[in-house]
């Protein structure tokens, strides 16, 4: 079973994304957190396999949030879900760790579900 956070505050989008993964993946366990510090606490207790990431959050930026989850747990994937589709951001995004960088505004359900069938076989 692979387990993924979706750190997101927006309650509604958080909602959306975990409905989405589990009407495909329903053996999936989805966890959510709505600022840096809470995630950090799920990280550590149960590391998941994936993380959906928005870079602006309460408190820690989700950007700095994915440097320090690549340097303690390098085996998580960590997913850039973001409103902020701006080349710096995809560049800083990739320079501290993330391995993809979807934009919500143009990318399609579909699309994140084929992406994480691909990381889960």
């Amino acid at each position: 079973m692979h387990k993924v956070l979706i750190v997101e505050d927006d309650a509604t989008f958080r909602k959306m994304l975990t409905s989405l993964l589990l009407s495909r993946f329903p053996s999936m366990a989805v966890n959510g957190a709505s600022e840096g510090s809470e995630a950090w606490k799920k990280i550590s207790n149960t590391p998941p396999d994936l993380i959906f990431m928005d870079i602006r959050l309460p408190g820690e930026s989700g950007l700095v949030l994915t440097r320090k989850i690549k340097d303690l747990y390098p085996d998580i994937t960590v997913i850039i879900l973001t409103n902020h589709d701006l080349p710096e951001y995809r560049e800083v995004a990739h320079q501290n760790g993330a391995e993809y960088f979807l934009s919500k505004g143009s990318t399609k359900p579909g699309e994140i579900v084929e992406l994480v069938e691909s990381l889960t076989v």
